[in-house]
């Protein structure tokens, strides 16, 4: 029997707790499980399972065995799918993780093009804000403007994350379009609430220099980014809007930016947004191509340089 076999049925047991479960997975008969076990059982000279007539349960080596045969086998099957790719177009599943805010503001754009260029992959897209999905949820690739001092990540700056302040046109015409240090809290705001934000301060940039801004009781808040957007848009009060964001309505004249010389700054969030990915993921070439595609949408809507 050759390795990797023996390395998928030792998992497969291991996964499944059970030899004749194990089988009927893998579609082989209790025996073969039980071969495939012994034989490598036999050539590391341990245990691999305690096993009784009730239970069976991971030794000590057995546990250590298992977390590096599951590596083998994942690291098998990139490479197999790299070599079957150099001949062929992009195929396969590419899982990516982003916030909900992403998917409108570039991130739809950017997979439909993808889907139509490489017609063979299928992906799969959660949006969430959570930042520690990447390893445990076993996604190729995640887009993120929160902290990245995950050392075993590797994170690549993608947009500069600026916010600035919006509101609607129609917004303004009622309440004004001075919004200075003055009068600011005399105005309705949308605030986002989340846990790495301040609740009590902003900090504004100004002449070269950083102020401290306490902020103004709110019209309304939310956790919601999006909800808080469609609010924005309809006239409801003030924002600040991440500027990879705001651009396109900014364009279309859906918002306008206010005071920007008092109130654009960096995202409280961190100053860029990135790209991340585990190290054994960087020469995958339907990650590679991704990433490349949706470098090119951003330069091509403005977004980077």
């Amino acid at each position: 029997m050759d390795k990797m076999t023996a390395l998928t049925i030792f998992v497969a047991a291991a996964e499944h707790g059970s030899f004749s479960r194990a089988a009927e997975h893998l579609g082989k008969t209790p025996s073969a499980i039980t071969k495939a076990v012994a034989h490598l059982e036999a050539e590391l000279g341990v245990r691999l399972f305690e096993r009784t007539t009730r239970r069976m349960a991971l030794t000590e080596a057995g546990l250590l065995y298992l977390e590096g045969a599951r590596q083998a086998l994942m690291h098998l099957q990139l490479v197999t799918e790299e070599v079957e790719q150099l001949q062929h177009a992009l195929r396969g599943t590419l899982r990516i993780t982003a916030p909900p805010s992403f998917g409108p503001a570039f991130l739809n754009q950017v997979c439909c093009r993808f889907m139509r260029e490489h017609p063979q992959v299928r992906l799969e897209v959660d949006f969430n804000d959570a930042n520690d999905d990447l390893i445990d949820g076993g996604y190729d690739l995640s887009l993120r403007d929160g902290p990245t001092d995950q050392p075993e990540l590797i994170a690549q700056p993608l947009l500069e994350n600026r916010v600035t302040l919006c509101a609607s046109p129609v917004y303004l015409a009622s309440r004004g379009d001075v919004i200075t240090l003055d009068n600011y809290a005399q105005h309705d705001w949308l605030l986002l609430r989340h846990p790495l934000l301040n609740r009590s301060f902003w900090w504004v940039e100004h002449g070269g220099e950083t102020l401290r801004v306490r902020q103004p009781t709110p019209r309304l808040v939310s956790d919601s980014f999006d909800f808080l957007l469609a609010c924005l848009l309809d006239g409801q009060g003030l924002q600040f809007v991440p500027t990879w964001c705001a651009r396109p309505y900014l364009a279309s004249g859906e918002l306008v930016e206010v005071m920007p010389e008092y109130w654009r700054a960096l995202s409280a969030f961190g100053p860029w947004v990135h790209v991340l990915y585990l190290p054994h993921r960087r020469n995958t070439r339907k990650v590679q191509a991704f990433i490349t595609l949706l470098h090119g949408y951003l330069r091509e809507k403005g977004l980077v340089g």
